[in-house]
């Protein structure tokens, strides 16, 4: 999966006032500096990573460590299965998602593909809900992944939502790259898809975060009509069309999601 950066943060985040607790923040950063490409690390690599000094590093890696989150080795620090009660307790808090489950089943079941829920976090989407028909994806997608929202569907969807000037502000700190030959990587390309994708109340997007990856996402809202999060199906360029994905796909895709939003 691509690696998060800087701009993937909620851009222009409140600067720290008197209630900013500086350490607890450090010991944010420390645990979001384990990923897939460093899943073990040693002090030094945490502190670099960081910006911390091994010091500052040191005391909160044993800290994670006394509460259960981090372990170690003697020389490498590794994150523990209990840092998922963090994610979790999102979705603990936000039930509509095990009562979107059955629905997202039922439409993976009828149209044999896989399909995802994700919100709209800084300029990624995170996944907060995935039925998986089979692996179509070299990237590991699943619960509390990121994917940068520019070049996916559910992201275009939920960018789609937003005041002009929040639009605006949230593509000029994306990392823009050209993930594969197909990817929009001109501003205001992206910025006419998302247009679209507001006028049209759903988005296809063909192969642009990943090679043979085509996927199509349609909104959730809640009651007044506001859009929090998105709902997708995924497949496989070289069998599924984004002409058969419009018309076969899309239809229970939005009744899908439809009662998706009917349960917020």
């Amino acid at each position: 999966m691509p690696a998060s950066s800087p701009a993937a943060d909620v851009p222009e985040a409140p600067r720290p006032g008197d209630g900013f607790v500086q350490s607890f923040a450090r010991g944010l950063q420390v645990i979001r500096s384990f990923s897939a490409s460093a899943p073990r690390q040693t002090l030094s690599e945490v502190a670099a990573a960081t910006g911390l000094t091994r010091a500052g590093a040191r005391r909160i890696l044993l800290t994670l460590q006394t509460l259960g989150y981090v372990d170690s080795d003697g020389r490498f620090f590794f994150l523990t299965a209990r840092i998922l009660d963090l994610g979790f307790a999102y979705l603990s808090s936000m039930p509509i998602w095990n009562r979107a489950e059955p629905v997202m089943e039922s439409l993976v079941a009828e149209v044999k593909e896989s399909c995802s829920a994700a919100v709209l976090e800084g300029t990624d989407v995170v996944y907060v809900m995935r039925v998986p028909t089979h692996k179509i994806m070299r990237i590991n997608v699943g619960i509390g992944s990121r994917l940068p929202a520019y070049c996916t569907s559910m992201g275009r969807v939920l960018l789609a939502a937003l005041p002009e000037d929040e639009l605006q502000r949230r593509l000029a700190a994306s990392p823009i790259a050209p993930l594969t030959r197909h990817t929009l990587t001109d501003p205001e390309a992206i910025a006419a898809r998302i247009a679209q994708a507001r006028r049209q109340g759903w988005c296809l997007v063909n192969q642009e975060l990943e090679e043979g990856l085509i996927s199509i996402a349609a909104p959730v809202t809640d009651r007044a009509g506001r859009v929090l999060a998105a709902l997708n199906v995924s497949g496989q360029a070289n069998r599924t069309s984004a002409r058969k994905m419009q018309d076969s796909l899309l239809p229970p895709l939005l009744e899908a999601a439809r009662r998706v939003s009917s349960l917020l």
